[in-house]
């Protein structure tokens, strides 16, 4: 049992931890603009950042799960 044979799953939890994280900083970073901005929407003094971190952490999550599937199954087709 060897590294080659759990490759697939290795990039996909890679992959999906990667979009977790990207996921995650991004909306952090687009509720902390939102508040600073001069004109505050309603969107924005409703939504809580919590909230809003974890939902672009979620959609990281299956990005990055869908990118390191595909990417599995790429590298396992065979190269003609």
């Amino acid at each position: 049992m060897g590294i080659k044979k759990h490759r697939s799953f290795l990039l996909i939890l890679l992959c999906s931890t990667a979009g977790v994280i990207v996921g995650g900083t991004a909306s952090w970073a687009e509720s902390s603009q939102c508040l600073q901005a001069k004109v505050l929407t309603n969107q924005c003094l409703i939504q809580d950042p919590i909230v809003k971190t974890l939902e672009g952490m979620a959609t990281g999550m299956i990005a990055g799960v869908g990118a390191g599937a595909g990417a599995a199954w790429n590298a396992r087709r065979p190269s003609k």
